[in-house]
């Protein structure tokens, strides 16, 4: 039997990384006091071999979990500038990010499923999904169908091209980006920070299952990471040119801004 990061259990069934590299240990975990599955890409072997500059992207679980000292280290050490989050409107009453201790960073509501799509359309068609009726069969399958629409889906669309450009606009200081436990909205959003900077597919699978290791263990037996959810992703995006295509066609990223991107971003 696996076990994850605290020693904790988990079943056979759930999906693991392969063992962390050197350049990134712990797959870039920050041993924050109560912030969940806090990660630095920094390290990550990027585009030409250049590595991931360290603490300048990070994914993570809601900053509401935060200590105070866990907030002053984002603020001080990390110098957060930019805060996106991915959840929608009711999760973010239930518990805000704690943006008065953080007054130096913008914060960014980049909605992937907004309130009233707990029924996703698909307009050409003229189908209307509801996803609390999906649920009601089997879990992985109603994950398989979930995962590809939180890029396709009209809200993730925007909410993910509001957020790439956020990262790519910003001048200074990190930016960080979660959805509650930094698991399927912040792992698509950290995919796309990565196929921009030119990381493997291997290390993206393995930087999304990594989650599975260091977010809490009962909501990781519950729903974790899973290989069946990214190439359920993979599949969607084949027609679009796959994830790069997704970002340059769908999104409308430039090369030009990729290009600049890395040049900020990779070491040299």
């Amino acid at each position: 039997m696996t076990k994850n990061y605290w020693g904790d259990a988990l079943p056979d069934t759930i999906d693991l990384p392969a063992a962390a590299p050197a350049a990134r240990p712990d797959y870039g975990r920050i041993d924050f006091e109560k912030l969940p599955n806090t990660r630095d890409l920094g390290g990550m072997v990027g585009a030409d071999g250049r590595r991931v500059k360290q603490g300048i992207l990070l994914r993570s679980g809601t900053l509401g979990f935060a200590s105070d000292a866990d907030v002053a280290r984002l603020r001080d050490e990390y110098r957060v500038r930019l805060v996106t989050d991915f959840r929608n409107l009711t999760e973010l009453s239930e518990l805000p990010d704690p943006m008065d201790r953080l007054p130096e960073a913008r914060f960014q509501h980049a909605v992937i499923f907004d309130d009233r799509v707990l029924g996703v359309t698909q307009e050409a068609g003229g189908v209307d999904y509801s996803l609390d009726a999906i649920a009601q069969g089997d879990p992985i399958e109603f994950m398989k169908f979930l995962y590809p629409q939180m890029l396709l889906n009209s809200a993730g669309i925007e909410g993910y091209r509001s957020f790439v450009r956020a990262v790519l606009d910003l001048e200074d200081g990190a930016a960080l980006w979660h959805c509650y436990v930094g698991r399927d909205r912040c792992g698509m959003g950290s995919i796309l920070i990565e196929t921009m900077l030119g990381v493997s597919r291997e290390d993206m699978l393995n930087d999304y299952l990594a989650t599975n290791l260091y977010a809490p263990t009962e909501l990781t037996c519950d729903s974790g990471a899973a290989r069946v959810y990214f190439e359920a992703v993979e599949k969607a995006l084949a027609e679009r040119g796959g994830f790069m295509g997704y970002i340059t066609g769908t999104l409308g990223i430039t090369e030009d801004e990729i290009r600049s991107f890395r040049e900020r971003c990779l070491e040299q």
